[in-house]
Order: structure tokens, then C-alpha cells, then sequence
């Protein structure tokens, strides 16, 4: 048996738990067995994660940027223990409680106004698989079965599920080997580069004249609002979100947001859409949702789309996930939600982008750096080549820093409650990745 404990583990110790893990867990986007060595964590305070050597690293990834406020809050803590006390789960099919309430309070208040209707969900991709079906749902209970195509961009991505990948990039994303078996949807250019550009009227009349072709076909739009995440880590101007709500007004389609990795202020405004001053028909939240300590995500929508659903031949929409309104993690939500809102978060992400500006700024002109953004708390060195990851992530915790890079992006979304020399460091380690390249 591997021992559980939170200190420092022996080299056997160690070594034995390395190599059960190496042959017998399978870690994402990762082959099996594994041919890189996993680091292994034993305990996380703070900013900081602790390896089995007593290695200390500052998360730059804020666990795949879900740990806005670090690991081992006390007011996050206390918010899981105190419901343990009470319950750890129960069934929401014909059944409610009070974390789940007071969680949907808090969301209906803090997202877009008429955002009524929430939907609890296991994760950030069921999360966008529920949007999806609502937006199926909603045309085929008018009686329009034949709209049930999406409208995206290039360059995006939206989950590992197979409703999800259909909406992910299909030619550059990470699952083009299923582009035979996947639903097929409608892709129009990805967005121009740059938060900050101006807008390119050629780009918008493409986007409106992908629409109108597809439009007797289309139910909806999904895209991640003004930054592209996982899809590569890119940023678009406000222009081009506003242009996609006036389409979708035009057409009479439903505009979906996927805010599961740019809400919760990581862009610097709490929501994404909030830059363009625009307001979804659906929404879907996620990965900051809970502090980084649970699974959970939600799916918000209109009152109008929830009455059409319900109004139509199904009565309901048809989905349940077994642990939906988990009570653990609705509880960790409501809490970590206050924690947000109780702090200067904005002046925290501001911070940590006036950091990483200064700290990269001249990486671009490295040689094998194409570009180099900043946007929130969100910093990325594009390279001209895919890296070398164990290479780059050797030369990261030599910094005392964990970076996560893949493809051609070597990136940092940190915890807001970093300090600024932590951001210093993480900015320090991404500078000498790009050296070295």
C-alpha cells in the first residue's frame, strides 16, 4: 500500500508510488504506460505545491485554473466540513437542499440579468453538453428539428465529451482523429489576434455571410468570449463578440458562452462576455466555480429558453447527472464565490497583468517566440515550435515554479492571491523557457 501523508516521502517511498502510477493510472492526454514521470505532490498550502522531496513550486496553473485562491483556505476549508457534517451528497432528482439554493442565488445574481434558470452539472464539458441539448432542445420543441446545427470559430474548445469536441477546432484541436464520428457543425474563420486591434470589417462580413447561409439550419452559437483557451490560448477583440450577438439577434439563433475557463475574473472582468458588454441566451460556468476543490459547473440560461424547453414534446430537459448539486461542492461554491466578492479581485488580476507584461516584454524578439499576450491573469509565450515539455518543465521548477505548456503555447494563470514576487518568479521561469528555446 502507498502510505497517505502530507509530508515528505522516502525515495522508496516514492519510487514504488511513482512506478504503481506509471503502469496502472492513466493520466489525460498522456499514453499508457507513461512514458514521462507524474511529479509527486503530497501536500498544497497557499500558492505553493510540495513534492514527495520536499521540492516546493508555485502553481502558475492554479490546477488548470481552478485554484483562484490558492490551496487550503481556511473559509474554504471550513465551508466542506461544515457540510460534511450535515451531508455529503444526496440525489437532486425530486429532491432539493440548501447548498444548491443558496449556490443558485448566488449565481442568478452575479451573472448577467436575465440569466434566470441554472442547471447543475458534474464538470466544465457536461456543463457545455447541457447547453448544447438546451439549444437542440429549444428549436425542436417549436416544432424546427432542422435547426440543429452550431455556429463557432476556428480555434476554440469546448470539452472532451463527444458533444463537445463537435464544437471544438476541427482540423487543429485535440480531437480531429474523431472528425469522422462527430456531429457536424458550422466553423467560420478563428478570430483575429489581439484584444486591443481593431476590428477587421472583412472578418465581420465573413462571419455574418457563414451565418446567413447556414441560417435555416443553425439553432445556435457557441463560442468562448474573448479568450480562446485550451483551442490555443488566443485573445480577440470585444468587436467580434458583439458582432456574433447582433448575428445571432438577426437570425433568431441562441448565443451560448462557455465562461468555464474566463469567468470568475480571470480576464479581468468577472465575466468574459462582460468586455463587450454582452448578454448570453445560455452560459456555461466551471472550473473556478468551486476554489479549485470540487468538481462542479453550472448551466444558466433565459427564462424564455427553459419555458420553450419545458413547453415542448419531451416536457423537460433531458438530462440528470447522478451527483448534479453535489452539496460538498455547492457549499465550497457559495464560499468561494463570497471569498471572491469580498476581495479587491480586480486590483489582484490587474496586478499579476502588470506583472507579466513587464516581466515578458521583450521575449517576443527571442528567436524561437512568435508572439507574446497578456490579458488578466493570463499570460502566454507563443513559440515557433512545439516544446520540449519535460525540457520546459525542467527548466520551470528550477525557477520553483509549475507550468503545464503544451503544443507550441508555454503559458501562466495563477492563483489571484499571489504575491507579486511569486508572479515575479512565474514570469522569471516563462522568460528563461523562452532563452532557451
Amino acid at each position: 500500500m502507498i502510505p497517505l501523508q502530507l509530508g515528505r516521502m522516502s525515495p522508496a517511498e516514492t519510487e514504488r508510488m511513482l512506478a504503481f502510477d506509471r503502469e496502472h493510472i492513466w493520466h489525460p492526454y498522456a499514453p499508457m504506460p507513461a512514458t514521462l514521470p507524474a511529479q509527486p505532490v503530497v501536500s498544497a498550502r497557499g500558492v505553493r505545491l510540495t513534492l514527495a522531496d520536499g521540492t516546493e513550486l508555485i502553481d502558475g496553473m492554479s490546477s488548470w485554473w481552478a485554484a483562484i485562491h490558492g490551496y487550503g483556505h481556511p473559509k474554504l476549508d471550513a465551508a466542506v466540513t461544515g457540510q460534511l457534517g450535515k451531508m455529503a451528497h444526496v440525489m437532486f432528482g425530486g429532491l432539493t437542499h440548501p447548498p444548491a439554493v443558496r449556490l443558485a442565488e448566488r449565481l442568478v445574481d452575479i451573472t448577467p440579468g436575465p440569466l434566470t434558470k441554472v442547471f447543475f452539472a458534474d464538470s466544465g464539458s457536461v456543463a457545455v453538453e447541457v447547453a448544447i441539448k438546451m439549444t437542440l432542445q429549444y428549436w425542436r420543441s417549436q416544432g424546427r428539428p432542422e435547426r440543429h446545427r452550431l455556429l463557432t470559430v476556428r480555434g476554440g474548445y469546448h470539452g472532451d465529451t463527444f458533444g463537445d469536441m463537435a464544437v471544438c477546432d476541427p482540423v487543429n484541436g485535440m480531437h480531429h482523429i474523431f472528425s469522422d464520428v462527430l456531429a457536424r457543425h458550422v466553423f467560420a474563420p478563428e478570430p483575429p489576434l489581439g484584444y486591443s486591434a481593431a476590428p477587421d470589417q472583412a472578418y465581420l462580413d465573413e462571419l455574418a455571410a457563414v451565418a446567413k447561409a447556414h441560417a435555416h439550419e443553425l439553432a445556435g452559437i457557441i463560442v468562448e468570449p474573448i479568450v480562446q483557451g485550451a483551442g490555443g490560448m488566443r485573445f480577440y477583440a470585444p468587436e467580434y463578440l458583439r458582432a456574433l450577438r447582433e448575428i445571432a439577434d438577426e437570425h433568431g439563433l441562441l448565443l451560448v458562452l462557455d465562461e468555464i475557463a474566463t469567468g470568475f475574473g480571470r480576464t479581468g472582468e468577472l465575466w468574459g462576455c462582460d468586455h463587450a458588454e454582452v448578454v448570453p441566451d445560455i452560459m456555461c460556468l466551471g472550473k473556478a466555480l468551486t476554489g479549485g476543490y470540487m468538481t462542479m459547473a453550472a448551466t444558466l440560461c433565459t427564462d424564455e429558453v427553459a419555458h420553450v424547453i419545458t413547453a415542448g414534446e419531451a416536457g423537460a430537459l433531458m438530462h440528470g447527472p447522478t451527483f448534479m448539486a453535489n452539496p460538498l461542492a455547492a457549499a465550497v461554491a457559495s464560499a468561494s464565490i463570497d471569498l471572491l466578492l469580498s476581495r479587491d479581485w480586480r486590483t489582484e488580476v490587474d496586478t499579476i497583468e502588470a506583472i507579466l507584461t513587464t516581466g515578458l516584454d521583450g521575449a517576443a524578439d527571442l528567436p524561437g517566440v512568435a508572439d507574446v499576450r497578456v490579458l488578466g491573469a493570463i499570460g502566454v509565450i507563443e513559440t515557433r515550435e512545439p516544446v520540449d515539455v519535460p525540457a520546459v518543465q525542467e527548466i520551470a521548477m528550477a525557477h520553483g515554479v509549475w507550468l503545464r505548456p503544451f503544443g507550441r503555447l508555454v503559458y501562466a494563470m495563477p492563483p489571484y492571491v499571489c504575491t507579486e514576487d511569486d508572479v515575479s518568479h512565474i514570469a522569471d521561469a516563462m522568460w528563461a523557457i523562452a532563452e532557451s528555446l
